[in-house]
């Protein structure tokens, strides 16, 4: 389906999630029901686009939304009274973290701001460590009419979805007396969708407002600093292995594609673990969620 029409639908499952968890102690199963599939269906369209630029790995897991969003709907119906309160949050999480993140997405307003806070950072953190002056050049625009400038960019800067390629959005980053360095930054490069997921996760569960404001504080400033020192060095190593290569890739490529993926996922993990303990709850729910998989494990 067109971007705008899959967008249309991915905003109303989550508004629909939000409601349904927001109004929980009412009639909202076939609320939350209908939710849980339009957002499968948003995250489902979305692999086409990751296909079309040979991403397998996000390929393969914006298709398993469908069914596993279909699931949950399912699960919705079927689930015990132990496990309403996990499904309860999962709506909360998915809501509140895929809300804020369409949100950045497609207001090309915030999308841009995200983007350079996040190059100017990692900008002068290189810049600081080589001793070299990185400045942020032009951010450009993949609009539907062409390749433009920001500045020079006529469309709708509070929400549009006309953009074509796989960034919308892309700023240049360059040395002081104007030679590109040859990588742009882009709304990917910002930890936005670790750090959305984790705003969503904590900010639902059952707890004293208190201990989850202190838990954000902790999360988000560690995936930030860990995002702009993984930023720094793919960049360095972009400046300095310029004649490397395997398969066909550049060491940017390599480190960019496979490399730095794996780490973040391993640094997301070691988070989720600090967070298991500092949050037991969301241990709690994470287990009764993965029962149906794995089945019913015992619990201390």
């Amino acid at each position: 389906m067109e971007s705008t029409t899959g967008t249309l639908i991915g905003a109303i499952g989550m508004g629909l999630l939000a409601i349904s968890w927001l109004a929980r102690k009412g009639p909202t199963l076939r609320m939350a029901q209908i939710g849980w599939v339009c957002v499968g269906l948003y995250f489902f369209n979305q692999s086409w686009l990751y296909l079309s630029h040979d991403d397998v790995i996000l390929t393969v897991m914006c298709a398993f939304t469908l069914p596993l969003s279909v699931a949950m709907a399912w699960w919705e119906e079927k689930a015990s009274e132990q496990q309403k309160s996990a499904i309860l949050w999962a709506r909360g999480t998915v809501a509140f973290a895929g809300g804020p993140y369409l949100l950045i997405a497609y207001v090309p307003y915030l999308s841009v701001l995200a983007i350079w806070f996040v190059a100017t950072q990692s900008a002068w953190f290189l810049g600081f460590s080589t001793g070299q002056e990185i400045e942020v050049g032009t951010t450009w625009v993949n609009a539907n009419s062409g390749r433009v400038s920001w500045e020079n960019w006529d469309g709708n800067r509070w929400f549009s979805t006309d953009f074509t390629g796989e960034y919308a959005f892309q700023s240049e980053l360059m040395l002081a007396d104007g030679t590109l360095i040859g990588i742009n930054f882009v709304l990917a490069c910002t930890a936005l969708q670790s750090m959305v997921l984790f705003i969503g996760a904590i900010s639902v569960l059952d707890l004293p407002w208190k201990k989850r404001v202190r838990a954000l504080l902790l999360v988000l400033p560690l995936i930030h600093c860990l995002n702009v020192f993984r930023n720094a060095g793919l960049i360095w190593m972009h400046m300095t292995y310029t004649q490397w290569d395997l398969w066909g890739l550049t060491v940017f490529e390599f480190g960019h594609t496979y490399i730095a993926r794996f780490v973040s996922l391993f640094a997301m993990f070691l988070i989720a673990l600090i967070m298991f303990e500092i949050l037991p709850s969301m241990h709690r729910n994470i287990m009764s969620l993965s029962e149906p998989v794995f089945g019913k494990k015992q619990r201390t």
